[in-house]
Order: structure tokens, then C-alpha cells, then sequence
């Protein structure tokens, strides 16, 4: 083999190893890498500080803060030195009890332990459901607007990604006819993700039963993300996609991240909704366990401790971050009514979000929302998520799991952008 040149480099050819091409833009499909690319628009010499409407992270402000019992859950199964070994790859088997008895009490039936398998946070449970699924050829079925790490795992394991329609004129729900009009014979499963990253709405006990009849005629099962289940403040209350198991086989994703306002803890889990055990007759089932076999767990502590967490959290504590999150989506969608380019098509009532339609023909030297959001992070200090991350081109998604003084004054921020940016009419 040559030497390198006279300075001592070498040329990138001479070798044979090169990374995966998936991961080559993988982060640019991602809510991570469009808020990295905000992030670097920022004024490094400016002395405000940012206001972070754009990642649904309340656990960065105090009116977020988890409850005392979680916390002394944690530092019990620590110091109690009954957890520093390994967990089996499905996950203690007494956390695994504890989630089946937290979710049996929306059910009709009763889970088993069994059903549950722990995965560190909701994203490794999307991981594993999306790697379990990827056969040659397969495709899946996923909402426009959505969480784009379902695209982001998909393009990795190579599974087909067939998009279908919220619809925001009908509160955000899902467009049965165009999933009828996407299904083949090659179609594996629809993503539900209720209550709604990023729309905030909250489907109907009717219309999850229209779904789950939908999805039981076209043969696919359902993956319901509810990851932000019971974090509803509207007229609809959170029905879970597991009360219609009997008619279609559901995998439920969840986590304590946002119920319990600590994404970092990293514990989430994939739970078997399906009182007829098809899924146990597929075999998918097993493929989750394989899987869980070749990946990492959540921190064993954590296991631990959930079982005192459930237990222990008292309906206070839930009253407060439900009240505190309406406060702050009232305020959120007040003070969108005072800007004249951005329109709310539906007022939130679910998880931490919502999102609103950007009319660019209002502004002057703006020309999509990607465009928008880099110079309201460059002039204002203001990151909110363009559309374009949700597959919705001149839409926003906007975070008010802040602190409500900071959200007053970002979106207050956010008119005064609009305004120095608007037409002038001669």
C-alpha cells in the first residue's frame, strides 16, 4: 500500500471501509437535526437567552418538575443496592407487572406481565417495533404531520414508508379512505399516535373504533404511540388504543417521560394489547424478544423504582401538570390569534404541542418555514420546529411545555418578528 503525501495525510480511497450510507442524512430527518440546524442560526454575540418552543422538554423548567415520590423511588432502589446487576432483556419482572396493572385499569381485560416489554425510553420502543416489521418489501403506514423518527427508523431498516393524512379541518383525524387507498397486500401495520405529537388533539372513543374496524378489514395491526396518554385538558378524554384489541391487534408504546416529566430517565415499553394472542401466533411476539436479546436496557435502578413510582404518584401531582399545560395551551393559542400570518386550525387539548399554518404571502423576504424559523432563532432567540420536519411544508409546531412567562414572552417575540417582517402595503 502507498504512503501518504509528503505532509503525512492520506487519501480517504486507499481504504476499504466506509460508513453506513443510511446514516450519511439520517439526522436531517430528524427533530433533533432541524433543531441542531436552528441552534447554529443563533447570534452568538447576543445576550438574550433562547426560548425553546420547538422541544417538548418540560423537565428544563421548575413548573415541570417531576414529583417528590418519583424521586425518592430512584433514590430508594439506589441505596438499596438491590439493583446495581444486570435486568433480564424483557425487562424486570416486577416493573413488567407493575406497567401491566397501570394500563389494565383503562382496559376491559387484564394484561399480563407478559405482554410488557421494557425498552430504554419510547424511542427504542419505536426502534425495536419498526426493526421487528421490516421484512423485504413490507411498507407501513404513517400520519402527515407526525414524530419523524418513525421515518428515520424506517429508512434505516428499509421498510416502505407510506404516508396518510390528519386532517386538520376535521380536528386532526385521521383520513380512513386514504389508508384504505394505501394498503396492499405488502402493508404490515399504521402508526396512531394519541394523544397528538405534534397537532395536540385527541381522537374520539368513535373514531379510534372507525380505526381499529379500518385496520381489522385491510389485516395490518396498529402501533399506538401514547406516549403522552392522560395528558389531555380539552372536551375529549384519552381513550386508549388498547380498549379495542378485541377487534385488531395493537402494540402500545409508552413511557413514564412525559406523564411523569422525566425524559432522561429513559424507560418506555412495548405492551401486547391483544386478548386473542395473534400476535403471539405471528410470531412477533418472539421477534421482540430476539430483538431485546441483541440491544441494550433501560438502567436497571429505574426498573426498580417504577414499581413505587406508579404506586406512589398521587393524583395531585397529575391534576397540577394537567392544569399547568392547559394554562399554558391557552395562552399558546391566544396569543397566535394576535399574528396575522399564523392561523391555528384547531385548538390543543392533548400532549405539548400544536401545530399552525404559516401564510408566507404575508411576509417579505421569507420564502418557506424552514427560512422562517432560522432568522426568528437568529433575530429573536426563538426556536420553533418548521413544518418541513413533519412533512408539512409552511406549518409550525410549536412547544408550550414552558414555563408560561417564558412562553408569553417567546411568542410575544414571535408577533414583533412578524410584524418587522410583514408586507408593507403601498
Amino acid at each position: 500500500m502507498e504512503k501518504g503525501g509528503e505532509d503525512g495525510g492520506e487519501s480517504a480511497a486507499q481504504w476499504r471501509f466506509v460508513p453506513n450510507a443510511a446514516l450519511a442524512t439520517a439526522s436531517n430527518t430528524t427533530i433533533r437535526g432541524f433543531l441542531n440546524l436552528l441552534l447554529s442560526n443563533l447570534d452568538g454575540n447576543g445576550p438574550r437567552p433562547v426560548i425553546p418552543l420547538g422541544h417538548g422538554d418540560p423537565s428544563n423548567f421548575p413548573c415541570f418538575r417531576t414529583t417528590r415520590a418519583a424521586e425518592d423511588a430512584i433514590v430508594s432502589a439506589v441505596l438499596s443496592a438491590s439493583f446495581n446487576s444486570y435486568a433480564p432483556t424483557v425487562g424486570l419482572a416486577t416493573a413488567r407487572c407493575a406497567i401491566a396493572e397501570y394500563l389494565s385499569r383503562d382496559l376491559p381485560y387484564k394484561l399480563s406481565p407478559d405482554d410488557v416489554f421494557l425498552a430504554a425510553g419510547c424511542t427504542q420502543s419505536i426502534e425495536i417495533v419498526i426493526s421487528v416489521l421490516a421484512r423485504p418489501g413490507a411498507n407501513i403506514l404513517l400520519p402527515r404531520p407526525g414524530f419523524p423518527f418513525y421515518e428515520a427508523r424506517c429508512g434505516f431498516s428499509n421498510l416502505e414508508i407510506r404516508h396518510y393524512d390528519l386532517l386538520p379541518e376535521r380536528d386532526w383525524e385521521v383520513d380512513l379512505e386514504m389508508v384504505e387507498s394505501l394498503v396492499d397486500e405488502n402493508t404490515v401495520a399504521m402508526v396512531i399516535i394519541n394523544p397528538g405529537n405534534p397537532c395536540g388533539n385527541v381522537f374520539t372513543h368513535q373514531h379510534l373504533a372507525k380505526v381499529a374496524k379500518t385496520a381489522r378489514k385491510l389485516g395490518i395491526l396498529i402501533i399506538a404511540d401514547e406516549v403522552y396518554g392522560h395528558l389531555t385538558f380539552g372536551s375529549n378524554p384519552f381513550v386508549p388504543m388498547g380498549l379495542f384489541g378485541d377487534t385488531v391487534p395493537v402494540l402500545t408504546l409508552g413511557s413514564i417521560s412525559k406523564r411523569w416529566l422525566v425524559p432522561g430517565w429513559r424507560l418506555g415499553w412495548i405492551v401486547a394489547c391483544d386478548p386473542h394472542g395473534v400476535l403471539r401466533k405471528t410470531k412477533v411476539v418472539d421477534c421482540i424478544e430476539n430483538f431485546l436479546n441483541i440491544s441494550t436496557d433501560p438502567a436497571t435502578f429505574v426498573q426498580g423504582a417504577l414499581p413505587q413510582i406508579i404506586e406512589n404518584t398521587s393524583n395531585d401531582f397529575f391534576f397540577k401538570v394537567i392544569n399547568t399545560l392547559k394554562q399554558a395551551s391557552d395562552i399558546c393559542f391566544d396569543k397566535i390569534k394576535e399574528i396575522d400570518c399564523i392561523t391555528c386550525p384547531h385548538k390543543p387539548e392533548g400532549s405539548m404541542f400544536v401545530m399552525v399554518k404559516l401564510d408566507i404571502a404575508y411576509l417579505d423576504n421569507i420564502n418557506d418555514d424552514v427560512e422562517f424559523c432560522c432568522k426568528l432563532a437568529k433575530e429573536e432567540s426563538v426556536i420553533i420546529l418548521p413544518g418541513s420536519a413533519l412533512g408539512m411544508k409552511n406549518w409550525l409546531r410549536i412547544t408550550f411545555a414552558v414555563e408560561p412567562s417564558s412562553l408569553e414572552d417567546g411568542l410575544s417575540k414571535l408577533k414583533a418578528f412578524c410584524q418587522r417582517h410583514m408586507k408593507q402595503i403601498k
